[in-house]
C-alpha cells in the first residue's frame, strides 16, 4: 500500500488488510469464520474498556466478541454473530512505536490473535496459525 507520509490508513483500509490476512488462513480455519463481522473502529469504548479492566483505550488492539466454537451448542442459537473488533488508533501508534515490522504484519497479527479466541486456541497455537498465514 503506498501512501503520502502523515496519512494514516483509513478504517475500511485497515479493514481490507485484515480480509486480505484472512483469505490467507488456511481452508480449515476460513470455513469456521463465514459468520463472523470484521468491524475496524478508532477506538474501544470507555464500557468496554472499564470491563477489561484496561485504563488507556490506546492499550486495546483488538477484541473477539461472541462464543468460542467449542462451547457452542444448539441452545445459542438466535445470538448475535460473533464479531472481531480491531481498534485502528492502537494499532497505529504500536505500529509506530514497533517500527520494525509492516502495517500487514501487525493487523495480521490481532486479527489472528482474536481468530484464536474464536476458535479457543492457545498461544503457542495461534503463533502456528500466523505462521500458516504469513
Amino acid at each position: 500500500m503506498t501512501r503520502v507520509f502523515g496519512e494514516a490508513p483509513s478504517a475500511a483500509e485497515m479493514e481490507a488488510l485484515a480480509r486480505a490476512a484472512l483469505a490467507r488462513l488456511p481452508a480449515q480455519f476460513r470455513a469456521h469464520l463465514d459468520d463472523v463481522v470484521i468491524a475496524v473502529e478508532d477506538f474501544a469504548e470507555d464500557a468496554l474498556l472499564d470491563e477489561m479492566g484496561i485504563e488507556s483505550p490506546f492499550d486495546l488492539t483488538g477484541v473477539y466478541e461472541g462464543l468460542p466454537v467449542g462451547m457452542r451448542s444448539i441452545d445459542h442459537s438466535g445470538t448475535l454473530p460473533d464479531r472481531i473488533r480491531l481498534f485502528r488508533l492502537p494499532i497505529l501508534l504500536e505500529w509506530c512505536e514497533r517500527g520494525d515490522e509492516t502495517l500487514e504484519h501487525l493487523v495480521a497479527h490481532v486479527l489472528i490473535h482474536e481468530i484464536g479466541h474464536h476458535f479457543g486456541l492457545s498461544d503457542d497455537d495461534m503463533h502456528a496459525l500466523e505462521e500458516m498465514a504469513g
